[in-house]
C-alpha cells in the first residue's frame, strides 16, 4: 500500500458515512420538461449549468469468498441462471452504505461493483457483490509526480465519470471528467475550450487495492471502452470532440481521432478494429478505423444518442437515444437500424444480461428501471429505482442488475426469479 491517494479499506460489516446528497442545482436540473446536463458541477462543486446547456457522463481476479479483491486461480462458476427475458425484476435492496453519489455502476462479473462518484464525493467505492457492502473507498486524488504526469506536479485530483474493467476482473480503468484546479473551469458546455486542462485516466488494480496508471487523455473524457483482446483502450473526450486510443502495454496515447460535437457512447466489434462513437450534440454515429485512424457518420439520429452497447456475438448494436426517449437496434455491419421501440422519459445508460437475451435501461426523469427483450425489443418490465437513475449493470455471478442512482443510492434488483438467491446461498 503506499500513501500516494487516500485509500480505505473496508471489511463487509464495516459502515462508511451517510452518502452525499446532490446540492439543490442539480434537484432543480430534473424539474418536469426540463433536460439535465451531464454533469452539473464545475471544479469548485455542484452549480446549476447555464440554460441551454448540453444534456448530459495471471491478472488479480476476485474470488467468490472472503476479501472479493483477492487473486483468484480459476473463473469463478457461474450458476445455471434462467434466460433472462423469462425472469422479472424483483426489488432487493437499495444500497446507501458508502460516500457515493453515483454517476455510474460497473460489475467485474468476479465479486466486485465498482461505483463512480465524481466531484460530487471524488471517489471510487467498490462493492462485494454478495454481500452488498462496500470493501474499499478510494479517493481520486494521486500524485502527479509519481505518475511523471506532464504538465503537473504534487497532488491532482479527478472527477470519476465511467469504468470499463479487463475480463479477468483484475483492471478498471476510470475516466476522470476534469483535473480539479487546474486550468479553466470544465463543465458540459465546454465553454471555455482549449484552455480546460487535458485530463485523465486512472487503473484500479484489484489486487493493490490501488491506482496503479494514470493516463493523460483529452478535454473532458467521459466513456471508456477496451477492444475485445484489451490491446488498446478506447476514450471519446467530451469537449475535445475526439477518441482517444490508448495503448494498453505502454499505457499511452497513441492516436486520438476527430468526431463531432460531445461524443460518448462506444462498443467496439470483435474485430479489434471497428469502432462506433455516439456524437450526442451532433445527433450521430460514428464509425471509426482504430488501425488508420479514419472516421464517417455511419448514422444519423433523433435528439442526443448517448449509449451504445453490443451483443457478445459482436452481431447487433443497441443505441438508446436520449432526447427522443427511443431504443434502436442495429446492424453493425451496415450501420442499418433493424427496429426501435419508445422508452421511459429520457433513457441514459443499458447493458445487456450475461445470455444476451435481456436489456436494461435506465430513465432518468422517470426515476425508473426498463427490461427489453434483445430480439423483439419488447419491454418486459419497469420498475421504480432511486432519484435520477444513470447507470445500470448486469452481474453474472448473482443475476442482479444494479442501477446507479444520482441522488446518492444503489438500487439493487434480482433477475433470477428467485434463483440467484440459491445460488449464492450455495457458493457461501
Amino acid at each position: 500500500m503506499t500513501d500516494r491517494t487516500a485509500r480505505t479499506s473496508i471489511r463487509p460489516a464495516a459502515r462508511l458515512f451517510v452518502p452525499l446528497m446532490l446540492s439543490s442545482a442539480l434537484v432543480l436540473a430534473g424539474c418536469s420538461g426540463q433536460s439535465a446536463p451531464e454533469e452539473t458541477a464545475t471544479q469548485t462543486g455542484p452549480t446549476a449549468a447555464p440554460s441551454g446547456s448540453p444534456a448530459e457522463g495471471t491478472s488479480p481476479a476476485a474470488s467468490q469468498e472472503g476479501d472479493p479483491s483477492e487473486s483468484a486461480s480459476a473463473e469463478p462458476e457461474r450458476p445455471d441462471f434462467p434466460a433472462s427475458n423469462t425472469t422479472g425484476l424483483v426489488p432487493l435492496e437499495t444500497v446507501e452504505e458508502g460516500n457515493i453519489t453515483p454517476k455510474s455502476v460497473v460489475s467485474n462479473d468476479h465479486g466486485l461493483m465498482i461505483t463512480n462518484n465524481m466531484m460530487y464525493s471524488h471517489n471510487v467505492t467498490l462493492y462485494d457483490v454478495h454481500t452488498r457492502t462496500p470493501v474499499v473507498e478510494l479517493s481520486d486524488t494521486v500524485d502527479a509526480d509519481e505518475f511523471e504526469l506532464e504538465g503537473l506536479s504534487g497532488k491532482v485530483s479527478g472527477s470519476p465519470v465511467e469504468a470499463v474493467w479487463t475480463q479477468d476482473g483484475g483492471y478498471a480503468y476510470v475516466s476522470q471528467y476534469l483535473v480539479d484546479g487546474h486550468g479553466a473551469t470544465a463543465e458540459d458546455n465546454c465553454t471555455n475550450g482549449q484552455a480546460i486542462t487535458p485530463s485523465m485516466v486512472y487503473r484500479y488494480n484489484a489486487e493493490q487495492e490501488d491506482w496503479d496508471q494514470v493516463i493523460r487523455v483529452g478535454r473532458v473524457p467521459k466513456y471508456v471502452a477496451l477492444t475485445p483482446d484489451e490491446s488498446q483502450l478506447l476514450v471519446s473526450n467530451w469537449c475535445d470532440k475526439s477518441l482517444s486510443v490508448v495503448d494498453t502495454e505502454s499505457a499511452e496515447e497513441s492516436k486520438r481521432i476527430p468526431l463531432n460535437s460531445m461524443p460518448r457512447g462506444i462498443v467496439v466489434l470483435p474485430d479489434n478494429r471497428t469502432a462506433y462513437v455516439t456524437a450526442m450534440y451532433a445527433d450521430e454515429v460514428y464509425r471509426v478505423d482504430l488501425e488508420t485512424g479514419e472516421s464517417e457518420v455511419a448514422l444519423r439520429t433523433g435528439n442526443r444518442p448517448r449509449h451504445l452497447t453490443l451483443s457478445a456475438d459482436g452481431e447487433t448494436m443497441y443505441l438508446v437515444v436520449t432526447g427522443a426517449d427511443q431504443l434502436l437496434k442495429i446492424d453493425p455491419d451496415t450501420a442499418e437500424v433493424l427496429d426501435s421501440t419508445a422508452t421511459g422519459d429520457e433513457p441514459r445508460t443499458m447493458d445487456i444480461s450475461e445470455d444476451g437475451t435481456a436489456l436494461y435501461v435506465v430513465n432518468y426523469f422517470e426515476n425508473t428501471v426498463s427490461k427489453f427483450d434483445a430480439e423483439t425489443l419488447e419491454e418486459l418490465d419497469r420498475q421504480p429505482a432511486g432519484y435520477h437513475p444513470i447507470g445500470v449493470t448486469h452481474d453474472a455471478l448473482t443475476g442482479e442488475v444494479w442501477v446507479a442512482n444520482y441522488g446518492g443510492t444503489l438500487s439493487v434488483y434480482d433477475d433470477t426469479d428467485g434463483a440467484g438467491s440459491d445460488a449464492a446461498a450455495n457458493q457461501d
